[in-house]
């Protein structure tokens, strides 16, 4: 595919775009907002309806309202790439029948229909290699012989990195990106932040990834108040300019609301001031009327007239008292919620000397790809084991082989242990048959899904809600767990849900095996030992 439009042409325009799920809840009413050609980073809380944005952005959902306008050809990768029923990596990057054309030809085909099908893509294997490669798949051993590899044979992060590659081959006009560095090792991450960052035309991408936002040319924070539809503002430069302008106006917001909290204060004085003195003034003139004899008509005329009087003071106080409550509301919300996730489960603390796991040496060659390797690994006591390697290493493989010896639960990268038909609270009554609602409800609270949103059925929650979910699950099961076993755990989590997993995890008591490319939440999350896994075994770092 060549491009139709020059990259400074490329755009899409949203106006008054209105979507509401099927449960009723409404993700954007009326959001106008254009993004231009160039690399945008689009960042915001988790639920704030980011990917759904993506997905009506790509067509793939149908606005309740309003218009979405791309200018040129789209490509999209989602945030769970699905290989759809693609059998080798040249399917998915839609070049088998011109591959085929192109060996019936060197075969010497002379049909006419060979060459209509290769077209101008003689040098298309050249093209796709070259484009594999550029998002860091390593294709170099392999040569061309790469494209007919199967896709079911790669790991998470190569699928994604293969999603990639297929529609920047396609060369569109916009290019909408939904996570594309989750499950990626370090080099890939860096591969592929070079070649978004390098694109011409328009980038759209969704991601929490701070070193990919930091290329790009400007932020959108999608952000939703107090379960309102989400809005969207534009930032101009990239990650680091963002969150100076949030830091400034995050001080701003607290001396504003700090601000209406004394005017709160000052008016709540005046209007309990302003009817005292209404009070003190009736008995003064009851008092005044009973001594000098007041008719009755007349003293009842006088009080119907203070009493109005009154009522216009009092109500004049009690409006500046409502505007004013009304102005520490808007202060509230435009302070950003820290909660935090609070983790008190005295049942998942394992004694120091305990083994909680020991798989002995299991042999692990990953479907012939590395033969004779064998590793072990024992974790012994409250232990934080950090597993790193490269993509298709076999870290998901060597999470599954473990067989621990006390009870165990296990954050897959898929995610896929929830009952998307139920909801939160469903899921997790499931697995603790002996918790009352109140106490579940209590629990949930915990992992700030309170109210409505413990309601929801899980399909429509969002990648780091459904994290979030799982992780109380996991948590609230009976019994409670003595390990955790994460795969990639901050993949869909945005900066702040990221930070509130970190606090949860550092006040569990039992042990944890955690496998992720995100240095820094390993850092944070204050592991004990790190292990190295490579195509000669498991090795400590």
């Amino acid at each position: 595919m060549s491009r139709s439009l020059s990259s400074e042409q490329s755009s899409v325009v949203v106006t008054d775009l209105t979507y509401s799920f099927p449960d009723g809840r409404t993700v954007v009413d009326g959001l106008t907002v254009t993004f231009p050609a160039g690399t945008t980073g689009l960042v915001g809380t988790n639920g704030s309806g980011k990917s759904t944005l993506l997905q009506l952005i790509a067509g793939r959902l149908t606005p309740s309202s309003g218009t979405v306008t791309v200018r040129g050809s789209l490509g999209y990768v989602p945030q769970r790439s699905d290989v759809g029923t693609s059998p080798t990596v040249a399917d998915r990057l839609g070049i088998a029948e011109v591959r085929a054309a192109l060996a019936r030809i060197e075969r010497g085909s002379t049909r006419p229909s060979d060459f209509d099908t290769v077209g101008a893509d003689w040098d298309v294997e050249e093209r796709s290699l070259a484009t594999l490669s550029s998002v860091g798949l390593d294709v170099s051993g392999s040569g061309t012989a790469y494209l007919d590899r199967t896709v079911q044979s790669l790991s998470g992060g190569e699928a994604t990195q293969l999603a990639v590659a297929a529609q920047m081959l396609r060369r569109p006009d916009v290019l909408v990106l939904d996570e594309p560095t989750n499950n990626l090792d370090g080099r890939a991450r860096a591969a592929l932040r070079r070649a978004v960052g390098g694109w011409s035309g328009t980038v759209i991408v969704v991601s929490h990834d701070v070193a990919l936002l930091e290329t790009m040319d400007r932020i959108a924070e999608m952000r939703s108040v107090r379960e309102q539809p989400a809005t969207i503002t534009l930032f101009g430069g990239n990650f680091s300019h963002y969150r100076a302008a949030v830091e400034a106006e995050r001080d701003a917001a607290l001396a504003a609301a700090r601000a209406a909290e004394q005017d709160v204060r000052r008016q709540h004085r005046d209007l309990q001031d302003a009817r005292t003195t209404i009070d003190r003034r009736r008995k003064m003139g009851d008092k005044a009327d009973r001594e000098k004899r007041v008719p009755k008509i007349v003293a009842h005329n006088r009080r119907s007239a203070a009493q109005e009087s009154a009522a216009r003071y009092r109500l004049g106080h009690e409006k500046r008292l409502s505007s004013s409550r009304e102005r520490l509301d808007e202060a509230r919300d435009a302070i950003r919620d820290d909660a935090e996730i609070v983790v008190d489960l005295p049942g998942t603390e394992v004694h120091s000397d305990r083994t909680v796991v020991d798989t002995g040496d299991v042999e692990m060659n990953c479907g012939g790809r590395f033969p004779g390797r064998t590793v072990r690994l024992t974790v012994i006591g409250p232990e934080r084991v950090a597993v790193t390697g490269d993509n298709g290493v076999g870290k998901t493989s060597l999470l599954r082989a473990l067989r621990p010896d006390v009870p165990s639960a296990y954050l897959t990268q898929s995610r896929d242990d929830l009952d998307d038909d139920l909801s939160v609270v469903e899921n997790v009554t499931a697995v603790a048959p002996t918790a009352t609602v109140t106490e579940i409800r209590t629990r949930l609270a915990r992992f700030l899904f309170r109210g409505r949103r413990a309601e929801a059925a899980v399909r429509t929650l969002s990648g780091g809600e459904r994290v979030r979910a799982a992780l109380a699950t996991l948590l609230l099961t009976e019994p409670p767990p003595q390990l955790l076993i994460l795969d990639e755990p901050t993949n869909d989590l945005d900066l702040a849900s990221r930070e509130q997993l970190v606090s949860a995890l550092r006040s569990f008591r039992g042990a944890l095996v955690v496998v992720s490319h995100d240095v820094d939440f390993l850092e944070q999350l204050e592991v004990t030992r790190r292990l190295h896994l490579s195509a000669e075994g498991l090795a400590p770092t």
